[in-house]
């Protein structure tokens, strides 16, 4: 979010079009002159706004005189990689934001309690790995389809493989995950849908959106 009295929208570097800050990445400089991202946009020093997208992350890294070295009015110099170094920031952001939301009690994990859960509890969506197999994941939407009071709009997350899950939640052998509802799992879902529109997936890929 913007800090006090900071305006909601900035001009994107890149496309040139003005949109809202929650739509863009902030880029600073370092102390070294090197251009990095600044995910939480609260580093000092003069922001360069880049859609939130990997490709056009990548035409900023391509044109970095045109963008960085135009927009920061100084040289800056760009390490190759810059948008899949953004993309591992924000994946990693994700994944804190899950810890987070296992720690406040918001998560439930086990194909076997993932169910329950589904009949019993407000749910706000679901994880599966992305390595799942898809007769659990079938299994699981056939109970999501048998159950009217669950609220529209919830989402399917499967951006993650079983080993990042088991990393981030300090657990074994995470496959199936459900998202109870509340603030926790909003922000994560926040991040997860952030990470979506950066590397360009959709509802129509299928393996994330609502059901």
């Amino acid at each position: 979010m913007p800090r006090k009295n900071e305006p909601t929208e900035r001009l994107c570097a890149v496309t040139r079009e003005v949109q809202p800050v929650s739509s863009l990445i902030r880029f600073v400089l370092d102390p070294n002159g090197q251009v990095v991202p600044d995910l939480k946009r609260v580093l000092p020093g003069r922001g360069v706004w880049v859609t939130a997208t990997k490709d056009n992350v990548a035409v900023a890294e391509k044109d970095r005189k045109k963008v960085f070295v135009r927009g920061f009015q100084s040289e800056a110099r760009v390490e190759p990689g810059l948008a899949e170094r953004v993309d591992a920031l924000m994946e990693r952001s994700a994944l804190q934001a899950l810890a987070m939301t296992r720690k406040a009690g918001g998560l439930v994990t086990g194909f076997s309690k993932v169910e329950a859960a589904l009949r019993r509890d407000p749910v706000a969506g679901l994880i599966h790995a992305s390595d799942a197999a898809e007769d659990g994941v079938r299994k699981l939407a056939a109970v999501v389809a048998g159950n009217e009071e669950l609220a529209n709009g919830w989402q399917i997350v499967r951006l993650f493989e079983s080993d990042q899950l088991d990393l981030a939640l300090g657990r074994s052998n995470v496959i199936h995950a459900a998202l109870l509802v509340g603030q926790a799992s909003e922000n994560f879902l926040a991040r997860v849908r952030d990470l979506e529109r950066f590397r360009g997936f959709s509802q129509a890929d299928g393996d994330i959106g609502s059901v």
